[in-house]
């Protein structure tokens, strides 16, 4: 895994839990890089190892751009904060029904990224969801699911009914909420985030601009479908990985710390 972490984690966290928390503030980082954000009200989580199912989460009121590991906050299944460092902390209570919801059913996704940005917003409102006009777009052809909005997910109730709806897919629009994409690794998910991001800022400008709209032909969708599950294609997130990473890392690397 392409982990950037200083050499030594600190007291009472293990050298794995660390390295993952180092991506996982990154991943915030670049979220906010991309322009992903919504204040403080989106939340992006990491999967820990162990029997415990413990996962990390951002700690409410902490901003993308700022996050860095140490400000992740660890939390159990039925919502219980494990705080080793002794100090109280608050993780939001909606992050926690979506979040919680999709680690309880889908062991093999590690992380979880959901974001309200104006061009997901729009497209989750748009009856047809999201058109197979760009190939940002076809990377998500019958690969796509889609759940509709029951109020701020406060009711932990929705859980059964969301991850219903996700089924075996990765990547899932709220209607009238926002975007949901989940990773095996944390490369993974951050690079479908962020096309699926692309394809709805495409989408958006196309409907815009007014004029009639090129469909390719439905043998050419699923064929592309087809190419973007190639083998290899953890080993190609994690080279765009350490590509983004050149992005934040010069500038602000105590992401780290």
């Amino acid at each position: 895994m392409n982990i950037v972490s200083p050499s030594r984690p600190p007291a009472g966290i293990s050298a794995e839990e660390w390295k993952i928390r180092c991506d996982l503030a990154a991943l915030y980082r670049l979220v906010a890089h991309f322009r992903m954000t919504d204040l403080i009200y989106t939340h992006i989580s990491a999967r820990l190892p162990g029997p415990e199912h413990h996962f990390l989460i951002n700690q409410y009121g902490v901003l993308f751009h700022e996050m860095r590991a140490s400000d992740l906050v660890k939390i159990d299944l039925e919502g219980n904060i494990i705080a080793e460092d002794g100090q109280s902390r608050r993780v939001n209570a909606a992050g926690f029904t979506i979040h919680s919801a999709i680690h309880m059913a889908r062991p093999d996704l590690m992380c979880v990224i959901h974001t309200h940005t104006a061009a997901g917003i729009a497209v989750s409102a748009q009856k047809h969801g999201l058109l197979p006009i760009s190939q940002h777009a076809l990377r998500f052809y019958g690969h796509l699911a889609y759940h509709g909005y029951e109020g701020i997910a406060l009711d932990l109730d929705e859980r059964e009914r969301l991850v219903a709806d996700l089924g075996q897919h990765q990547a899932m629009i709220l209607r009238n909420h926002g975007l949901l994409a989940a990773g095996r690794t944390i490369a993974e998910g951050f690079n479908i985030i962020y096309y699926l991001e692309r394809a709805c800022q495409a989408q958006v400008q196309a409907l815009a601009g007014g004029a009639e709209l090129v469909f390719p032909p439905e043998e050419v969708c699923r064929h592309t479908a087809q190419q973007f599950r190639r083998e290899g294609s953890l080993e190609h997130y994690d080279m765009a990985w350490d590509a983004a990473l050149r992005l934040i890392d010069g500038d602000r690397p105590d992401y780290r710390s």
